[in-house]
């Protein structure tokens, strides 16, 4: 696999083309008819809205939808417009994703719609903010924060906009941290079940996390895409922002291009025909050895992580007290409470009467941090705390200094 670009073989693309013509239809899709919602009676399918294009309408909709265009994937201290962010990620995992799905018979709109929401409540920088205010909110409430189980809550509690369990399902199981060598889903999951799986997460964190399995095809291909998505652009953005040299040569020999045609590939290739989605015995490897690399180039780079141990993740506690004593201290001035409870408020009449502020206040807190741009939270630290010895250093667009690898 390793220095060549994969092409299907020639028997299996002679097979789907004879399936096509036949009308073959994978049994194995999830079909629009098996979407459920917590509320039945609302939000039917249409012949020009089906359920899970509802689904991402919905979300493409979302206030937060927009905040993903200033949210770190890697690197957050970089004014540089060529970086990515989550925006571009979550529609190059839609791309890729749907790319496997329309060969193997899947439901294309379901997998949008869990691309364009899988990330939807990430944290501003990245992984390091989703750790930070993870320690600060098990610190108070023993409960953990990660991103995959409050993208479920921006969708199903905060904004209340009744989508589906199978797209809430598949931005539950995204988790791309944790490659595996078959995905096989875990078919007919009920809300119930579902419910579990989501507390049992808060509760236990990441032993939690690494037992999920996506109920539908379609969610399996999209956790395993989460991770095609961003292992070669990574490295694309680490030689943006001279982490690497130009010229620098990955040990396995992969750059973006090669990695997303040849898993895409290889996926298609083992998974044709089947009720999971397989990698062959090499390109798993391969997955794992480049993931490997990345962590070691590139995510555990000092360049990267010493701006975030020793200058954001203080002020992520500090903000993070100060908003929590605004809630208990029930100060209506705070922007806690006019920037975010009201925001909530004002966005969930129209679908539930639940009473956002009977929630614990530490859960306010992460809400609204969570829902943070990078740039709206350094603006709100600076005016909570206008004397901070904290700042953050951005790399200019015009600065010549040199590589920090």
């Amino acid at each position: 696999m390793r220095n060549n670009y994969l092409r299907l073989s020639e028997s299996l693309q002679s097979k789907i083309k004879q399936d096509r013509k036949n009308g073959v239809v994978n049994p194995n899709r999830c079909d629009d008819s098996e979407a459920l919602r917590r509320d039945a009676d609302r939000d039917k399918a249409s012949l020009w809205r089906p359920a899970f294009v509802r689904d991402t309408e919905k979300i493409l909709h979302l206030p937060y939808y927009n905040r993903y265009a200033d949210k770190t994937q890697v690197f957050s201290f970089y004014n540089n417009d060529d970086i990515t962010r989550r925006a571009l990620h979550v529609q190059l995992v839609s791309r890729i994703a749907r790319n496997i799905g329309a060969v193997l018979g899947l439901n294309l709109d379901l997998i949008e719609a869990i691309s364009l929401g899988h990330d939807i409540g990430h944290t501003p920088f990245g992984h390091a903010g989703e750790r930070f205010l993870s320690q600060l909110l098990y610190k108070e409430t023993g409960m953990y924060f990660n991103h995959n189980v409050h993208s479920v809550r921006v969708l199903d509690k905060l904004f209340s906009r009744n989508i589906t369990l199978q797209t809430l399902d598949g931005a539950l199981c995204h988790n791309g941290e944790f490659e595996q060598m078959e995905y096989k889903p875990a078919y007919g999951k009920t809300f119930d079940e579902f419910d579990k799986e989501t507390e049992d997460c808060y509760v236990k964190g990441k032993s939690a996390i690494e037992k999920l399995v996506p109920s539908t095809l379609e969610g399996c291909v999209v956790r395993i895409c989460d991770m095609i998505a961003y292992l070669g652009k990574d490295r694309q953005d680490a030689r943006i922002a001279k982490i690497i040299d130009n010229d620098y040569q990955f040990k396995s020999g992969m750059e973006n291009s090669f990695i997303i045609n040849n898993l895409t590939v290889d996926i298609i290739e083992n998974s044709y025909g089947k009720d999971y989605i397989l990698l062959s015995n090499e390109a798993y490897n391969m997955l794992k050895s480049a993931k490997l690399e990345n962590n070691r180039v590139i995510y555990q780079n000092e360049a990267i992580n010493s701006q975030y141990n020793e200058i954001i993740k203080p002020m992520f506690s500090e903000l993070y007290y100060k908003l929590l004593n605004d809630i208990i201290n029930k100060n209506e001035e705070s922007i806690i409470y006019r920037h975010h409870i009201k925001f909530i408020l004002q966005s969930k009449k129209y679908y539930s009467q639940d009473d956002y502020l009977a929630e614990e206040p530490n859960q306010i807190v992460a809400d609204f941090i969570a829902s943070m741009t990078d740039d709206y939270f350094i603006a709100l630290h600076e005016k909570c705390f206008p004397n901070s010895k904290y700042k953050i250093k951005y790399k200019s667009y015009f600065s010549s200094d040199k590589k920090t690898f």
